[in-house]
């Protein structure tokens, strides 16, 4: 149900912002990555464990460098941010004592990344119509 749930969220999330058109600000998904980097360090502060928020503070500081690089040069840095999220979501519980994570948050998130860095993949995939010319 987990996996369900962050697609559904994630298809949702790249829907509204398609139709507010937020989306076509080149930092909405490097900023999209960012937060989703960083609920694990709330969760650590939550639990109150220091530990797990250094720890998990360093994984948000990579991806938020991924983020940052992906603004400035190509977005497809920020899809393959995204998937490399979905991969730390698997792995990190190995690596990573934090108490506060709840047990469904790993697969929700892991569906979450999946499906917005496919969906921004497709956005950029896509030919883009030309503008009007200002004539």
């Amino acid at each position: 149900m987990e996996y369900l749930i962050g697609a559904g969220l994630a298809l949702g999330v790249a829907l509204l912002g398609a139709l507010t058109r937020h989306d076509r600000r080149r930092a909405y998904y490097p900023l999209v990555l960012v937060v989703i980097a960083g609920f694990y360090d709330v969760f650590a502060i939550r639990a109150g464990s220091a530990s797990a928020l250094g720890a998990e503070t360093i994984g948000l500081v990579a991806f938020a460098i991924l983020a940052a690089i992906g603004l400035r040069t190509s977005l497809w840095v920020v899809v393959l941010g995204l998937v490399a999220h979905g991969l730390f979501d698997l792995l990190r519980g190995d690596l990573i004592a934090n108490p506060g994570v709840p047990a469904w948050w790993p697969p929700f998130c892991f569906a979450y990344d999946l499906v917005a860095a496919a969906w921004l993949a497709l956005q950029l995939s896509r030919p883009r119509s030309p503008r009007p010319s200002a004539a």
